[in-house]
């Protein structure tokens, strides 16, 4: 009894303890407590947390916005001690610090489980916007704010909004939060939903938002679907814009759904009937159609038939005689042309057209106006080594051979008698339809040309071979003399080696034009002109001699026996 009415020391430490709730050895400081609002005395309110002494906190740290701290005596508060006595005896307390502790404690727990939380865009800074968090202040990237950059951010301030907090940093204070991830989820799972109502080939109205140069994306309600510039018509599409416009309403299929990149195919054209059903009997083989032509490309052009179909002439099956020309030469784009039905693959959706196959063939029309033997006129187009290339009627080339440009020449010497752009006349010798080969012949016009059989194509009476003739000298060349039979008036050649037998006598330029000589008819080339040879005739008449007047060999020399002939001769 003494003990309870007589308390010691001791007793009143313990009692003191027990009032004061351990603040010191808990370490009230730096802690959100709960307090009792004990009194309101013109801007603040005293509020009794449990300590040795009262403190007061702004009233305008109770009020959210614009609105009124609404606080009345007796009611319970949490604050956060920032000092248990001040150099007043009063307990240091603010309620804005435990608004952002207790905001922090909220926000570490839904930022650790990956949950949205809310906040309001209060005001700008550099690079961005400030988000209050309930009390905590974070930090909004202007990237961050919606899927598409925005203008103005002005329609978004102070209205309470979902965030996804991207990074948090309580010893530093820094929190970065996203309102793009949250709308991007939101129309994520928006779309999984708008895709299960989906199934490939229905049939859906939806808006143009957009038009590249590849296709356009149709707005579904919510979804974007593609629609490639292939799928949009039959026909050839050379631009989006052609077909549709931003904001227009079209009726499209849906041609695939990709479930793993929720990926939308559309198509117009699968709406319309198939111009190629049915193809192979509409445009048989050998036909001949008119069409348009769409595109030129390096190996051909494209000709459309109709909408929906279109055809190759490959640049071989363009012109008959235009070789290794680009096709832009030939036709142009918007041409109206003739076309012809080369092959048809239905299946694979190709059509092989030939423009040339529409025309005549001109190596036939040439056969037909000009038959062989016929004569022909037309201008050197070209000399190669082996002949010259004439320009023909119907744009077609005949070549002459070397061996066929003059008698008794060739090679060099004959191409050298005629030069580019000259017009000449010439012998249809033979066509060749199937190789498109025209074979030309111009010594065949000379005069005294000799026909088959080895009769002077002039005159009626023949040359024989081995015959001794008289001949004039038409022309003096290095290679021999041009001469011309006097009786018959066949022409021919004589070589230079066959000009005499001895190295000197083999000079053409001893001869002059005019000039008679006697020759002998050694032959006839393969247009049957006569070859004349002095040195033949000279060993012939030798060859005469010695048969006739005695041999070497019996004493007589070589000079009488051809002397002893001479004589006889005259």
């Amino acid at each position: 009894m003494a003990t309870s009415a007589n308390p010691t020391r001791d007793d009143f430490a313990k009692m003191l303890d027990d009032q004061l709730g351990g603040v010191a050895d808990d370490g009230f400081e730096g802690r959100v407590v709960k307090g009792t609002v004990t009194a309101i005395e013109n801007d603040k309110a005293v509020i009794d947390v449990g300590l040795k002494s009262e403190g007061r906190v702004a009233l305008r740290e109770f009020a959210r916005g614009e609105g009124e701290h609404g606080l009345k005596v007796g009611d319970e508060v949490e604050v956060y001690v920032d000092r248990v006595e001040n150099a007043d005896g009063e307990a240091m307390l603010s309620r804005d610090r435990a608004r952002r502790e207790a905001a922090w404690d909220k926000l570490e727990n839904e930022f650790g489980e990956g949950k949205r939380v809310e906040g309001v865009i209060f005001g700008r800074v550099k690079g961005g916007f400030t988000v209050d968090l309930d009390g905590a202040v974070a930090f909004l990237p202007g990237s961050q704010v919606d899927i598409r950059p925005v203008r103005d951010v002005t329609p978004l301030m102070d209205v309470p909004q979902p965030f996804q907090i991207l990074k948090m940093d309580r010893r530093r204070g820094n929190i970065v939060v996203s309102r793009r991830a949250v709308l991007e989820e939101t129309r994520a799972e928006q779309r999984s939903e708008l895709i299960d109502k989906l199934s490939e080939g229905q049939v859906i109205e939806g808006v143009v938002k957009n038009i590249t140069d590849y296709g356009a994306f149709v707005d579904l309600g919510g979804i974007d679907g593609l629609l490639h510039v292939t799928d949009m018509s039959y026909k050839r599409v050379n631009h989006p814009s052609e077909v549709i416009a931003i904001g227009d309403t079209v009726k499209v299929q849906i041609i695939r759904i990709n479930q793993d990149t929720q990926r939308i195919s559309l198509g117009m054209k699968q709406l319309e009937s198939d111009p190629w059903e049915g193809a192979a009997v509409k445009y048989p083989v050998g036909a001949k159609l008119s069409g348009t032509v769409t595109n030129i490309t390096e190996y051909g052009a494209f000709v459309e038939l109709e909408a929906g179909i279109e055809g190759l002439v490959h640049v071989s099956e363009m012109s008959w005689t235009k070789k290794n020309v680009h096709p832009g030469k030939i036709v142009s784009t918007s041409q109206e042309v003739e076309v012809v039905v080369l092959e048809v693959d239905s299946d694979k959706r190709r059509i092989s057209l030939g423009l040339k196959q529409a025309q005549q063939n001109p190596w036939e029309a040439f056969a037909e106006k000009h038959p062989v033997g016929s004569q022909v006129e037309g201008e050197v187009k070209n000399a190669t080594e082996f002949g010259l290339f004439i320009g023909l009627d119907g744009d077609v080339d005949g070549m002459v051979h070397m061996s066929d440009i003059a008698w008794g020449i060739s090679g060099e010497d004959a191409l050298a008698l005629h030069r580019k752009g000259e017009q000449v006349s010439a012998v249809v010798l033979d066509v060749d339809v199937e190789k498109e080969r025209i074979s030309l012949g111009m010594k065949q016009l000379e005069r005294g040309a000799p026909a088959a059989g080895g009769v002077a194509a002039t005159g009626g009476s023949s040359l024989r071979r081995n015959e001794v003739v008289t001949v004039t000298v038409l022309e003096v060349r290095d290679g021999g003399l041009e001469v011309q039979a006097g009786d018959d008036g066949a022409t021919g050649f004589i070589k230079r080696s066959d000009l005499g037998r001895d190295r000197d006598e083999q000079r053409p330029d001893r001869f002059q034009v005019g000039q008679k000589l006697d020759a002998m008819v050694t032959g006839f080339d393969r247009s049957k002109k006569p070859n004349f040879s002095v040195k033949a005739r000279q060993l012939a008449e030798e060859k005469e001699a010695v048969e006739q007047y005695g041999s070497s060999d019996s004493g007589a020399s070589l000079g009488d026996i051809l002397g002893e002939a001479l004589k006889n001769r005259s």
